[in-house]
């Protein structure tokens, strides 16, 4: 695949030279040439950076389904207790990747720190499974219920047509396609904007909720312990349900190499985010307790709508518009997470070169949001795509917790390498004890599901032999000569050229990985 690369290299700069030859002058110049080189711009500040965290943490699981915590807990106290050790938790987990986004200062999170820790095998594996089914499974799922929620209020007393939703949904996810496509910033101020909204939402809640409390209205905190479970299986299930919650803390580390000053910026945005959200979790799940009695909470498939019914009357359509517009900055933060994790993946060679294509002018990698989004629209053509889900519950805390565990990996075998952030021991050697336990949950109790989760992991075994192990001589020629096309003509068509040396990350468009 390296020569099929250079030979690529040298077809880009043919259709699209990014930078001219060098004179000697400009090689006497120390900086010379340095504006043209073909590489994404870093253009995501702080506040950019605290809204992608935000904006993903805080989808639409806290709007529709905070119950799990208190079908597994109950009572009151005890969820409220596994929401905050939910919360400290994720923030161990965010502290680990402080320190991996600032050591390995590349886009790509768990795919890439698996690829410098424990090497290409492990790698593809995390990345096929991605590409297979998380990515476009959970997009479809979360574009589904944005549209869903945004139509509910024209049919109060019925379900809203089948294929209007889909095409509700379909026509949301190429939106933010093209947004992306656009512009890097465009994305970002969409991030922005509906974050602030899906905060605002929250803190009408909350504030309905302290309203509650200042008239007296205290009585589900009066016992606030009464029915806890003691049951150790079912607090683990009320802990997974509340971490499921809070996933999404890693999405800045995807986009690494577009972050103005990371080594501040992504450690500090980790930093203030995570302290927010967990703060809010716990005051909007505490209003909603204050509102709304246990059977109320358990019985509804929407408590946020419940709630908005019982205290918010005529302006109750606030809650479902909420809801898609939480479910739409989820799905914005979810395309550029998921567009760079395969740019980078084809930057290292585990995916076709035209998915390392960025456009000559806007700098977004347009090749990978195209291929993002086609996927996510083949996926919201399953007519069941949430329980595909289903199928990789589990994946996630494998991933994290391999990312993490090569943080130890590395501390051991590189202990002179530079890190910004250096974090005590403690921090990766708890998270990768729970990770554990997180995988074998979802496997003692959902075992078929999980079992084929697995199956779809290792269906990638075969595609790794054939198309990253083999040496260039024994790959498939067709396949060599597909990839040249498919590159070619994308380039042409697009206007795009493959990445160059950047000397901040250290990464090369023609690096292959094995």
């Amino acid at each position: 695949m390296g020569d099929l690369r250079q030979t690529i290299g040298v077809m880009s700069q043919t259709i699209c030279p990014s930078s001219p030859a060098a004179s000697e002058e400009d090689l006497k110049t120390p900086d010379a040439g340095q504006q043209e080189k073909m590489q994404m711009k870093r253009e995501i500040s702080l506040i950019n950076g605290i809204c992608l965290i935000v904006g993903n943490m805080i989808g639409s699981g806290i709007f529709v389904s905070p119950k799990g915590v208190l079908m597994y807990s109950g009572s009151f106290g005890l969820s409220l207790l596994i929401w905050a050790v939910g919360g400290l938790f994720s923030v161990f987990g965010a502290l680990c990747y402080a320190e991996l986004g600032t050591t390995i200062p590349k886009s790509g999170a768990s795919y890439v720190y698996i690829l410098e820790s424990f090497g290409g095998f492990l790698a593809f594996i995390r990345l096929w499974t991605s590409i297979l089914l998380i990515e476009p499974a959970s997009q479809a799922a979360i574009s589904l219920t944005f549209a869903f929620y945004l139509v509910e209020a024209l049919y109060p007393t019925c379900q809203p047509p089948y294929d209007g939703v889909r095409l509700l949904a379909a026509a949301c996810l190429c939106i933010l396609i093209f947004i992306n496509c656009a512009y890097v910033k465009w994305g970002t101020r969409v991030q922005d904007i509906f974050t602030y909204a899906k905060l605002m939402a929250l803190f009408l809640i909350i504030i309905v909720g302290i309203l509650k409390i200042a008239t007296g209205k205290t009585n589900s905190f009066e016992s606030p312990f009464e029915g806890s479970s003691t049951d150790p299986g079912a607090i683990a299930l009320a802990l997974y349900s509340a971490l499921f919650s809070y996933s999404g803390w890693d999405t800045l580390n995807f986009v690494t190499e577009e972050i103005k000053n990371p080594e501040r910026n992504l450690p500090l945005a980790i930093a203030i985010s995570m302290p927010i959200v967990t703060i809010i979790y716990l005051l909007t799940n505490a209003a909603y307790y204050v509102v709304l009695d246990m059977p109320s909470v358990l019985a509804s498939d929407a408590v946020a709508v419940t709630f908005g019914n019982a205290v918010l009357g005529p302006f109750h359509w606030i809650i479902p518009v909420s809801v898609a517009m939480s479910c739409y900055g989820g799905l914005n933060a979810s395309v550029i997470a998921a567009s760079r994790l395969f740019f980078v993946g084809a930057r290292e060679g585990h995916l076709p070169n035209s998915l390392s294509l960025i456009h000559l002018n806007r700098y977004t990698p347009v090749p990978a949001l195209l291929f993002n989004g086609i996927m996510g629209l083949i996926f919201l053509c399953v007519e069941d795509v949430f329980q595909l889900i289903n199928y990789f519950s589990f994946s996630y805390w494998l991933y994290v917790g391999l990312s993490v565990a090569g943080l130890i990996y590395l501390r051991i075998n590189q202990p002179e390498r530079y890190r910004p952030v250096k974090l005590s021991l403690f921090f990766p050697i708890v998270y990768c004890m729970c990770s554990l336990f997180l995988v074998i949950v979802p496997l003692y109790g959902d075992t078929i599901n999980s079992l084929i989760g697995i199956g779809i992991a290792l269906s990638g075994v075969p595609v790794y032999f054939v198309t990253i192990y083999l040496p260039e001589e024994r790959k498939p020629r067709c396949l060599r000569k597909l990839n040249a096309f498919i590159t070619k003509y994308t380039q042409m068509l697009l206007y795009c050229c493959l990445t160059e040396f950047d000397p901040e990350t250290g990464t090369l468009a023609s690096s292959k990985t094995q």
